[in-house]
């Protein structure tokens, strides 16, 4: 939780369109005196087109009136590859086992949906982000 001096900025990961008033989301949203079925009806409408893929927000709350503004992000990167590859996890032992292969052009499209959240200038810099978050969970990458 960061805060500045009239707001406080909470960050969640829920799934796409099921926000309910039950913990993790009640008692976050409640330390800070947000509506919380507010929030998760507007969670919901802004999410429910999305399917069933964990969608990350950002809940900035004005300290004041407890009025809030919701800012979405991109779905993880791991969540992405696992989604890519039709598998349920990554590997237990990502150095000698792997759970899948992605190649370059699978790698790109993760890459240019993560693009606005990514820390990267160009697709060359996300294309290496990816790969490394891909290597990490026993997936191999074949980039030639």
């Amino acid at each position: 939780m960061a805060t500045k001096e009239n707001q406080t900025i909470l960050k969640l990961q829920i799934p796409a369109g099921k926000a309910t008033p039950a913990p993790p989301i009640g008692p976050a949203l409640g330390q800070v005196g947000v509506n919380i079925m507010e929030f998760c009806k507007a969670y919901n409408d802004l999410t429910k087109d999305k399917g069933d893929v964990v969608i990350p927000v950002e809940i900035i709350v004005n300290n004041k009136d407890k009025s809030f503004k919701l800012i979405l992000k991109t779905p993880p990167a791991t969540v992405l590859i696992k989604k890519a590859l039709n598998i349920q996890s990554g590997s237990s032992n990502p150095n000698t086992k792997f759970v899948g292969t992605l190649n370059r052009d699978q790698i790109e499209q993760i890459a240019n949906d993560k693009m606005p959240d990514l820390n990267a200038h160009s697709l060359d810099q996300a294309v290496k982000i990816i790969a490394g978050s891909a290597r990490s969970m026993g997936v191999k990458v074949v980039l030639s």
